[in-house]
């Protein structure tokens, strides 16, 4: 099964059973964003669990609310969350994310997609 899904924010793909969210090019995710993204992200869901895998790579912002809620909110329904990062800014908000907001959950950067999906796959049913 295949859903595909996009907003202003991100557009989203859940295929093999691995949400992909691929975040739009300079955006910025404030906390009402952050909370829009998850709103989506959960319909798509449909109530299972999956693993996550983030394409961070053209996000040009995530303020302190919008990480905050991320890392508790932004967990629902969720096994692990793999970021794909390749420039020092993404790589260095991914990092940065990691270390201060502890998330509950497994979560990994790569900078490779083979990788991330090889490491999502491990929580995939």
């Amino acid at each position: 099964m295949t859903v595909n899904s996009e907003n202003d924010y991100a557009s989203y793909k859940l295929a093999d059973g691995i949400l992909i969210i691929t975040y739009n090019k300079d955006v910025v995710i404030d906390l009402p964003a952050a909370v829009y993204v998850v709103k989506e992200r959960l319909s798509i869901h449909e109530g299972r669990t999956l693993p996550v895998l983030c394409d961070v790579r053209q996000i040009k912002e995530v303020n302190k609310a919008a990480r905050s809620y991320l890392s508790i909110e932004g967990s629902i329904l969720v096994k692990a969350v793999a970021f794909i990062v390749d420039s020092p800014v993404s790589e260095m908000l991914s990092e940065f994310y990691l270390r201060t907001n502890k998330p509950t959950i497994p979560t990994k950067a790569f900078n490779n997609i083979d990788l991330a999906l090889k490491f999502s796959n491990q929580y995939n049913e």
